[in-house]
């Protein structure tokens, strides 16, 4: 079962302006969650009702899956010191 992906405005923006091969790390991982929305190394984040993070070197990837419509929205990219200064 394959899953769409949805970006956020931050999440787009993050990947516009970052370097090639962080970019390229990051697309890799997004897209085995098209696949497997919750993979090996995806965290639940506590006090945060359907939000999962995954890691990329320094990087957390905030999503949410929707298992109705087959959709995961990556809500936020950022480092992880400012990831979860958003949820």
């Amino acid at each position: 079962m394959i899953f769409d992906i949805h970006y956020s405005n931050q999440s787009r923006k993050f990947l516009k302006k970052t370097e090639r091969i962080l970019l390229k790390r990051l697309i890799e991982k997004i897209e085995k969650l098209k696949e497997e929305p919750i993979i090996a190394d995806s965290k639940k984040i506590e006090g945060a009702k359907g939000l999962f993070r995954v890691r990329v070197g320094d990087y957390r990837i905030l999503y949410e899956v929707d298992y109705e419509n087959r959709e995961i929205g990556i809500v936020g990219i950022d480092k992880r010191e400012d990831a979860y200064l958003r949820k």
